[in-house]
């Protein structure tokens, strides 16, 4: 009986071929086009967390109690390196390093800015974060006082490779020292606070300007995929400041939540379009298909056949627009993972509020199957107002009525 019902409901979904297929259409391209921006927003909140991530603080940072409030170069960790030495060793620990940073003022003979220097080691922070990919101009060198600046920095002095910077501060003892750097590269991080204020230096140059000795950090960086190690380094840094990523950046954990938020609602919308789609094709096709249904009725088709038929033709419709649609959107995906969204038209703005501009998108599972359960739940929901209405039918009026 059943492979009887579900052909009668193949030919029926399809007895009006462009009805049906406006409507299959039309679901096709609502899921594609919520399934790619979906992907879209997800992909750039990832972007913007990766590259925090990679360029500053990785899952969990450590500094001294106090560092954070008051960035002086007498707030450090006095034995870095032999917290990195038992790091290293940690199990799920990827990759870990140390920073010195400090506050300062950054000037050229006509521009001065509030900026940070940052004492790195080029190899370990390509270890850490692929730190080659955030070069936008010159090159990755320390070699004759060159340093690093952030882009939003160099734009603030009006300074390009080559330049010649003073950078001066205060160093442990409380003294004020000045530092000639010459610009080797601009980085794009995408960070604000990196590319707004920082400058990268080689280490071996920092320790002397600040007066630090080598084993000290203001900052180590740990990159893990233990979300449990948070808590392990807490309990037994208690002397220190351990801070997770989102404890640094909360501001990267609401994006997050807002992109969910707004995702939502692109879903309830479509999906709002799809119930009413289906309902309106499968009210229209009742109605003009009431005297078959009363005919089925009188030679004595029980009703939950009747309804069994309704309800596969609904699916029918649904589920074809569904894989029309899915296979669209992974399509769209697959081109906005590959290529990307080019918007270096308004690439200003966007590196204000650390966008890129080019965005990518994110491809997920759960994109292709949240949309099938809505479809499913639409597509049986929508036929039910039809049905209460054949429920209700009286096969020999409707009979009489048409004859």
């Amino acid at each position: 009986m059943f492979k009887i019902i579900l052909k009668l409901a193949w030919n029926n979904a399809f007895l009006r071929a462009s009805r049906t297929f406006l409507l299959i259409a039309m679901i096709a391209l609502s899921m594609a086009l919520m399934i790619a921006i979906e992907g879209l927003y997800d992909g750039m909140s990832t972007s913007m967390i990766d590259k925090t991530l990679r360029s500053d603080c990785g899952e969990i940072s450590i500094f001294k109690k106090g560092y954070r409030l008051n960035r002086v170069p007498a707030n450090t960790i006095k034995d870095a390196d032999a917290i990195l030495k038992r790091l290293s060793q940690t199990p799920h620990v990827k990759s870990a390093l140390k920073r010195l940073s400090v506050d300062g003022l950054s000037s050229t003979a006509r521009k001065s800015s509030f900026a940070n220097i940052i004492g790195i080691e080029l190899a370990e922070e390509e270890k850490f974060g692929q730190f080659s990919h955030f070069l936008k101009e010159g090159k990755l060198s320390f070699k004759h006082y060159g340093a690093l600046f952030g882009s939003s920095l160099a734009k603030k002095l009006k300074v390009h490779v080559g330049s010649k910077v003073i950078f001066s501060t205060q160093n442990s003892k409380g003294e004020i020292n000045s530092l000639y750097l010459k610009v080797a590269g601009i980085l794009q991080t995408n960070n604000i606070n990196i590319d707004n204020f920082s400058i990268y230096l080689p280490l071996q140059r920092v320790y002397p300007f600040l007066d630090v000795a080598h084993n000290e950090a203001t900052q180590i960086a740990i990159r893990t995929d233990d979300t449990q190690l948070i808590h392990t380094l807490k309990n037994k840094y208690k002397n220190l400041d351990v801070k997770s990523m989102r404890e640094l950046y909360p501001m990267l954990q609401q994006m997050q939540d807002l992109t969910a938020v707004f995702n939502s609602i692109t879903f309830v919308i479509v999906m709002i379009v799809v119930f009413i789609g289906i309902l309106g094709v499968m009210y229209v096709s009742i109605l003009d298909r009431i005297r078959e249904f009363g005919i089925m009725s009188a030679i004595g088709m029980a009703y939950r056949y009747i309804r069994m038929q309704i309800i596969l033709e609904a699916l029918l419709i649904a589920l074809v627009g569904y894989v029309s649609g899915a296979l669209l959107g992974y399509l769209a995906l697959e081109y906005l993972h590959g290529v990307g969204v080019d918007l270096s038209a308004y690439s200003q703005g966007l590196e204000k509020f650390g966008y890129s501009s080019l965005l990518y998108a994110d491809i997920r599972l759960d994109y292709f199957i949240s949309p099938l359960y809505a479809v499913v739940s639409a597509s049986v929901l929508s036929v039910l107002l039809p049905l209460r209405k054949i429920k209700h039918l009286n096969p020999i009026n409707v009979i009489k009525a048409k004859t």
